[in-house]
């Protein structure tokens, strides 16, 4: 293998610190030329013995970079530099070929003289042309003019006493300014991060006359009991111009964003985007989970006019092949037991779950019922010692976004999105931010859909998702591209169980339901198990006369977990852990089956507040009652005492309890009797109650008090 070349650089060490570098020019099996590129010499000869034997002890070695070859594309080279480089080309086109006799001065001076003549230059432009095609890698771009080394761009320029830059346009009237030194640019500094990276959101002007004010003024003048500084004039500070150029010229922008606004911000506009979200992912086996409140107004099953408000999506994706992998609608946005029931319907038969939103489906159609191995969340659901069973029971590794950062979950965030513009526009109810006009119709009286009928539709979007939808954006490795995979999100997931097995795993259905449905508490009553106004019952329990206890010994507290979806039955646990046993809703419960959780704490909570609204009303009702009461209690105790002022005695008042009631009795059924007859009868009844009106109803009754007197005194027969 050839160690070097022509158009090698040699770099030559001497023991100190200087160093020289040669370009190989031309070379056979004895000598070599080369020329000195950082110096202003023509070729000369090297033997090869040499060369060798100062790359073997380590006096010289081969340069990999080359960094005096011009490399410019042909398109991006102004046509004038152009110009002079083909003007240049054609007069050593025919010396350069003529190699080695080129790099002998004699030979070289002939054709060197021959051309001045010929073209009409100097010895010395043309000799110059060579030495820049040997040192710059013999090519047609060495001779192109240096014209891009001019300025000195990017370097600072050292202030001196002349005003560097442009002269301003009025210099006699506000002086001639003055040059920005090391110590003004101090100051500026100070002044940006002082009034400039605020939250105050100052603008650079007035960062600009903040800082004017304050670090460039002669003294203070008392106004009114105001100190008022003096600001030097123009001439002696450095210009606005001046000030926003070196702002330009050091701007932080991370900086500015961050503290003008906030770090969030700089992380979801401004950040730089690098990389991919399928970077180290090689398999399925990592779900996203996230949480999003669906742009849709449901009504309740138990009153459709009863606006309940908007769903919470929760949805897990595999981030491999972007595969829906689980699903829940609830009412609460965020919580624990959301995502737990996503991850649990990750982990089931979705015909069996399809089927109860009377969707069929064949197993091919969603083959997804396996625990993942990692779940990336953010820092809402799955923080805290919610996530112990998931991780001690399942050994299930947890990774939690970091704040603002949702582009970390992309890809079930743009699930999201898909949702959103393949539901909008058909569903009733949906939020309209532009319907908020004055005299608009209120959207949120739209609505139309239950809960139930919301996840039908986001079950038929998923399954539309999962077998159909073409991911644009999914970028194939080259095992895919050869397999020919489309990018669809079943046929991605298939092929990354066949050809790379995945990291997924499967659990016992109980298990999985156990770890990771919401537990709570409830209690033993004599009606059987308690929870949130529902009761539960069990065979076994009532043949072990728990709920007689219940009534005898007194109520107790017990561990439940349960289902959100349906509330038809609970898990209740024994003194074992790993002991439970299912009860289900008691006949008498009936309102409640087949409803989520959400719509029944939704009707709890309506009922409650029906409750309180109308315990004004029933209050003030209560009151009337009782003022009426006492106005007739207050007529009657009048009306006894106008009558009653000339009894004997108490002891003559209750002597005859019996015979008045029996003249009360008797009186009664003459004023309430009633006949269903002929007309004559009709006419009968009628005179009989005319002449019973007629009747003074006092003297009636003392009548019949004489009579059952007498009858009483013939007779002593109790009645």
């Amino acid at each position: 293998m050839l160690r070097y070349t022509v158009n090698s650089l040699i770099e030559w060490k001497d023991g100190t610190e200087s160093t020289s570098i040669e370009r190989l020019l031309w070379m056979d099996d004895e000598i070599a030329y080369t020329i000195d590129v950082n110096k202003n010499k023509v070729p000369y000869i090297r033997k090869l013995e040499d060369i060798e034997d100062a790359l073997a002890g380590g006096k010289a070695e081969i340069k990999d970079d080359d960094e005096f070859i011009v490399v410019l594309k042909e398109e991006d080279i102004p046509e004038k530099h152009k110009e002079i480089r083909d003007r240049a080309w054609e007069v050593i086109r025919d010396m350069v070929d003529k190699e080695p006799d080129i790099f002998q001065s004699t030979f070289r001076g002939k054709l060197i003289k021959r051309a001045s003549e010929t073209c009409g230059l100097s010895e010395s432009w043309i000799l110059e042309y060579l030495k820049r095609y040997w040192k710059r890698g013999k090519t047609c771009n060495a001779l192109l003019p240096d014209y891009r080394n001019c300025g000195a761009k990017g370097k600072e320029r050292k202030a001196g006493n002349v005003k560097r830059g442009r002269p301003r346009t009025n210099q006699s009237i506000i002086g001639e300014g003055v040059n920005v030194t090391e110590d003004i640019k101090r100051i500026f500094r100070i002044a940006v991060n002082k009034y400039y990276y605020t939250t105050a959101k100052n603008s650079l002007t007035l960062t600009y006359e903040l800082m004017r004010k304050e670090y460039f003024s002669d003294g203070f003048k008392e106004e009114n009991g105001v100190k008022i500084p003096i600001i030097k004039p123009q001439a002696e500070i450095p210009s606005f111009g001046q000030f926003r150029y070196w702002f330009e010229k050091e701007r932080n922008i991370k900086k500015e964003i961050t503290s003008r606004y906030s770090n969030k911000k700089y992380q979801k506009q401004y950040r730089p985007i690098i990389g991919s979200s399928l970077d180290g992912v090689f398999q399925p086996g990592q779900f996203e989970i996230d949480c999003q409140v669906g742009d849709v107004y449901l009504v309740s099953r138990f009153n459709r006019n009863w606006v309940i408000g908007r769903p919470a999506i929760y949805a897990v994706i595999d981030k491999f092949s972007r595969l829906i992998c689980g699903l829940y609608i609830g009412l609460e946005t965020g919580s624990y037991a959301g995502a737990m029931m996503a991850l649990l319907n990750a982990t089931m038969n979705k015909v069996e779950f399809c089927k109860q939103y009377g969707i069929e489906i064949e197993e091919k159609d969603w083959p997804v019922h396996h625990l993942p191995e990692t779940i990336i969340a953010d820092r809402g659901e799955l923080e805290g010692g919610n996530i112990d069973n998931l991780i001690n029971t399942l050994n299930v590794k947890v990774q939690n976004t970091p704040p603002y950062r949702a582009d970390l979950k992309s890809a079930v965030e743009r699930f999201f999105g898909l949702t959103n513009e393949r539901v909008k526009p058909f569903v009733p109810g949906v939020v309209d931010l532009d319907g908020r006009e004055r005299g608009d119709k209120d959207y949120r009286i739209k609505a139309k859909l239950d809960l139930f009928q919301f996840t039908q539709i986001m079950i038929k979007c998923i399954l539309y998702h999962n077998n159909h939808y073409h991911l644009d954006y999914y970028k194939r490795d080259e095992d895919m591209v050869e397999d020919n995979v489309s990018c669809i999100p079943i046929e991605l997931w298939n092929w990354g169980i066949a050809n790379r097995g995945g990291t997924l795993r499967t659990v016992p259905e109980d298990a999985a339901k156990l770890a990771l449905m919401p537990s709570d508490t409830a209690t033993m009553t004599a009606k059987g198990i308690r929870y949130k106004d529902m009761y539960y019952a069990a065979k076994s329990m009532l043949k072990n006369g728990m709920f007689a206890d219940a009534r005898t010994k007194g109520t107790r507290k017990i561990k439940i977990s349960y289902d959100p979806r349906n509330m038809d039955y609970i898990y209740v646990y024994n003194d074992n852990p790993n002991e439970y046993e299912k009860c289900f809703l008691v006949d008498a419960n009936s309102r409640y089956k087949d409803k989520a959780f959400e719509e029944i704490e939704y009707l709890l909570v309506v009922e409650k507040m029906q409750q309180e609204k109308s315990k004004d009303n029933v209050a003030q009702a209560k009151t009337q009652l009782i003022a009426e009461i006492e106005d007739i209690v207050q007529q009657a105790e009048e009306d006894y005492e106008r009558e009653t002022s000339t009894v004997e005695s108490d002891r003559q008042r209750v002597k005859n309890i019996r015979g008045n009631r029996k003249a009360e009795k008797s009186v009664r059924r003459i004023e309430e009797a009633f006949d269903l007859g002929n007309d004559n009868q009709y006419f009968k009844a009628n005179k009989e109650e005319k002449e019973t009106e007629e009747m003074d109803t006092l003297q009636l009754l003392f009548q019949k008090q004489k009579e059952v007197m007498m009858d009483e005194e013939s007779d002593d027969t109790e009645w």
